[in-house]
């Protein structure tokens, strides 16, 4: 996989012809996502045709329109064959248990609660470790609707490189952080007629399916509960980060979680092979971005990106790190949505193991960053 994810940012650093590929997939996730917002401007127009829609508009509410469509295809058989086969196909190549490989392509573009909310099924099926390499990988994933914005901020080549990147990656860190071993007989592909369908209600005892539209009104309710639990999550989260930070203040003004993992994070900076001032404002970022968004980075210097201020190495290593939705915020998002999909028993052995999924996040930008910047000075 090493070997593999290093041809493959040579190739979509060094050919257009790569990140075009990424390109068009990325235009065709996004499609299915503006579908979703066209439902979402029919009950709240105010909140969609705005300049900038607010994150649980842009992020949560498509989820009402995305779950469903892939619980359809899921409860007519679509689905299943598609990652039984595109997952062996993947597995081949990775090595890793079939449903994870073809997760770490799926959440390439449909991020983090899209993936995890369509992947309900076979999330119930796992046994639990397999759904905390699930919640891991899903730290470095990004939204296909919010591509768009990140190459309007960045250098459009080294965002469209990063997101395959960041997909091997999870899964080498993932197998390394916490490796599981899947024998043939659970390494299956859940199907409507399959035991965690009928655990799920999805179709009875004998395996036969629940009335279509029965179905459909559950998928469409039990997609509105999770966006409510998410969105409580997430809140939760980020307020209490703002309460450490505030907590550090106190202490001293220049004390907050930013610069102290800032600190932490010096280091990495400086082996991805950056000059030391470079570095330490590298790590800056870096720190910044964990505790907030890369929306904020991206901010503080798509003005001075494409400038001399950065060197074509430099720009290339902050562009690739910044680009994922490892944060803070993120964790909430990904507890959320495991509380909202699976029993407590497998919740809790994924809230137990919240540094690993940090670090997780942390260390698959790291490798995608240094990747890329070998390619790129």
């Amino acid at each position: 996989m090493v070997i593999f994810n290093l041809f493959l940012a040579w190739f979509l650093t060094s050919f257009s012809i790569g990140r075009t590929i990424v390109d068009v997939a990325a235009a065709g996730f996004n499609e299915l996502v503006n579908v979703a917002y066209t439902g979402i401007a029919f009950a709240l127009p105010s909140m969609v045709n705005v300049k900038q829609m607010d994150w649980f508009v842009q992020v949560l509410l498509p989820i009402l329109m995305i779950v469903p469509l892939f619980d359809i295809l899921t409860y007519i058989g679509v689905l299943p064959w598609v990652i039984k086969w595109l997952g062996r196909g993947l597995s081949k190549l990775t090595g890793q248990p079939r449903f994870e490989s073809f997760f770490a392509v799926e959440m390439m573009f449909l991020g983090n609660t899209e993936a995890l909310a369509v992947s309900s099924l076979q999330l119930k099926q796992m046994k639990a470790q397999r759904n905390l390499t699930i919640a891991m990988m899903s730290m470095s994933c990004v939204t296909a609707s919010i591509v768009g914005s990140y190459t309007q901020m960045m250098p459009a080549e080294f965002i469209l490189t990063a997101i395959p990147i960041n997909v091997i990656n999870a899964l080498i860190v993932t197998s390394m952080l916490n490796p599981v071993y899947v024998p043939d007989e659970e390494d299956t592909i859940a199907t409507m007629g399959g035991s965690a369908a009928t655990e799920a209600g999805d179709a009875d005892e004998n395996g036969k399916k629940e009335p279509f539209f029965s179905f459909l009104g559950d998928s469409i309710l039990g997609a509105g509960r999770l966006v409510l639990i998410i969105a409580a999550n997430v809140i939760a989260f980020v307020a209490l980060a703002a309460l450490i930070d505030k907590v550090l203040g106190w202490i001293t003004p220049w004390l907050s979680l930013e610069h102290i993992l800032g600190v932490v994070m010096f280091p990495f900076a400086w082996l991805m092979g950056l000059p030391v001032d470079d570095a330490f404002q590298f790590a800056q970022y870096m720190g910044e971005k964990l505790v907030t968004n890369e929306f904020v980075v991206m901010g503080k210097v798509t003005k001075t990106i494409a400038t001399a201020a950065f060197s074509e190495h430099y720009r290339a290593v902050l562009t690739v790190f910044v680009t994922s939705f490892a944060n803070f915020s993120t964790v909430g998002m990904i507890i959320g949505a495991f509380k909202g999909l699976v029993d407590k028993e497998k919740n809790n052995v994924i809230a137990a193991n919240v540094g690993y999924m940090l670090i997780s996040g942390i260390l698959v930008s790291l490798l995608s960053a240094a990747m890329v910047g070998v390619f790129v000075w």
